[in-house]
């Protein structure tokens, strides 16, 4: 495991506490990684959560229109 001394402000330290606390973490050091595997459990890259994958699958699946000239097609040429 990799060591570091880091500084945080205050805020941050009142809010690792609160967390320390309400977990019942034995450490900040522990609190810093619960909040981190917290974010990435929530921040998950979208390709890994089913709901997106599915989404593509849907959106794989629906009919496709041909288009030639998409501004034109759009209105965004003048005719």
């Amino acid at each position: 495991m990799v060591q570091a001394l880091v500084e945080i402000d205050d805020n941050t330290n009142r809010v690792l506490s609160v967390v320390k606390a309400k977990y019942g973490l034995r450490d900040k050091g522990e609190a810093i990684r619960y909040v981190v595997s917290e974010y990435i459990e929530q921040d998950a890259e979208p390709e890994l959560r089913s709901e997106f994958i599915k989404k593509m699958e849907d959106i794989k699946n629906q009919k496709s229109i041909r288009v030639v000239d998409f501004a034109k097609r759009y209105g965004l040429k003048n005719a």
